[in-house]
């Protein structure tokens, strides 16, 4: 019962957000409710003297929600699978080459460079942050949050095949994150782990061909099992169930939940549309997909925006939040940078479209949910609130001028 009126209550202010937002802000709707949030959670702060069993009630009710768990082990699965469906294999192939580069290199370049020169700078802020656990930092914010990226890219007005970049990357980068975070989260706790390339690359390679392997098999055979019934009920339910099943398959196999998510929508998407389902089933699945994305999307940026509620003395730390703000940017560019510059891609990438690319990495949940996921330390709260402040720099910022950047780039030069 505690969890359902979590959830109701959850359910209300995201719609009532999402009515103020529409009717007076007119922002794309996920910063518009992330916004809100953040304007009552400042509200209940302020008046928490006035109103303490209101302040009281409102933290319980969000430390009552495991937010990691949560995002994680729910929400993301069906944000991922929703996201997937809608994207054009062709357009995936076409990009295959920076998408595969992105996701991966570029994530462990950034990983490296965020980790590096936070070290460094940290002790000019009067803090002393121990080198794993800016490595750790590194981790958890470099990848790009495919729930962020794939909802501002919607607004934005941006070229199909710059999007698929910026779209493929933020939905394939999790796996070679959450690897890269869960080994180094390990060393931080002193465990003892075998670091060697050899191991690292399995455990990699594990992750991620796991999922795509899995995520193709259940593709395939839910879209095979939709093309002997074409009913649009039973496809919804099928699709359900790949999402919710085959995140316990994943789970119990420890390979990756994200990439088995994004394959089997990938696969239903394209295969499964094209050859097991008629136009009325295709009608009702797709605007099914898109309300359960809407729906959760809200609830997700509801929970970003009430974080500040749960994050102790995160005003403390402004100023390492504002220079962290500075290094994932730069961090983000040399992981850009770098690879294009090295790697002989077939398409040639122009400087404007470098500079999008790096506006448009927008980090999101994800990266609070790692963060939330450190055990307790004397390192957690800053590395927490320093998280929080790049989240929301990201989303707000960057999230609400992407497409103006891209539009001004667009008209100076062909990408």
């Amino acid at each position: 019962m505690e969890l359902y009126y979590s959830f109701s209550v959850l359910i209300v202010l995201a719609s009532f957000f999402s009515y103020l937002n529409l009717r007076y802000l007119k922002l794309p709707s996920t910063i518009g409710i992330m916004i809100i949030a953040m304007f009552t959670s400042i509200m209940l702060v302020v008046t928490g003297n006035i109103f303490p069993k209101t302040f009281s009630h409102f933290s319980e009710l969000l430390n009552d929600v495991d937010f990691t768990e949560v995002l994680m082990g729910a929400m993301l699965n069906f944000l991922l699978f929703a996201g997937a469906i809608h994207i054009n294999l062709k357009d995936l192939r076409e990009q295959r080459g920076p998408i595969i580069i992105f996701s991966t290199v570029s994530v462990i370049i950034s990983t490296f460079a965020v980790g590096g020169m936070l070290f460094y700078i940290a002790p000019l802020l009067g803090l002393q942050i121990p080198f794993i656990f800016c490595l750790l930092f590194g981790a958890l914010i470099s990848p790009t949050d495919p729930i962020a990226v794939m909802g501002v890219l919607k607004e934005a007005n941006v070229r199909k095949s710059l999007e698929t970049k910026v779209a493929g990357e933020s939905l394939f980068n999790d796996g070679v994150a959450v690897v890269v975070f869960a080994v180094i989260l390990q060393l931080t706790q002193g465990s003892d782990i075998d670091i060697s390339f050899g191991n690292i690359s399995w455990l990699l390679i594990k992750e991620a061909a796991g999922g795509f392997l899995l995520g193709t098999l259940l593709g395939i055979g839910a879209s095979n099992a939709m093309r002997k019934i074409d009913d649009y009920k039973v496809s919804v339910l099928i699709t359900l169930s790949v999402v919710m099943g085959g995140y316990l398959i994943a789970h119990a196999m420890h390979i990756s939940g994200p990439l088995t998510m994004v394959a089997a929508g990938i696969v239903i998407g394209n295969y499964g549309k094209r050859t097991a389902m008629s136009a009325t089933t295709k009608d009702y699945l797709n605007k099914f997909w898109e309300l359960i994305d809407e729906i959760l999307n809200a609830i997700l940026f509801l929970f970003i925006g009430f974080e500040l509620l749960i994050i102790k003395n995160v005003t403390t730390y402004w100023l390492i939040g504002a220079v962290s703000i500075l290094i994932v940017l730069f961090a983000r560019f040399l992981s850009i940078y770098i690879p294009v510059v090295i790697i002989p891609f077939r398409n040639k990438f122009s400087s404007g479209t470098i500079k999008i690319l790096v506006w448009g990495g927008l980090r999101g949940g994800v990266s609070i949910a790692l963060a939330l996921s450190m055990d307790e330390g004397p390192y957690k709260p800053v590395l927490l609130a320093t998280t929080y402040f790049v989240v929301v720099f990201s989303i707000i910022v960057q999230g609400l001028s992407v497409g103006k950047v891209a539009t001004k780039v667009l008209s100076k030069e062909e990408i």
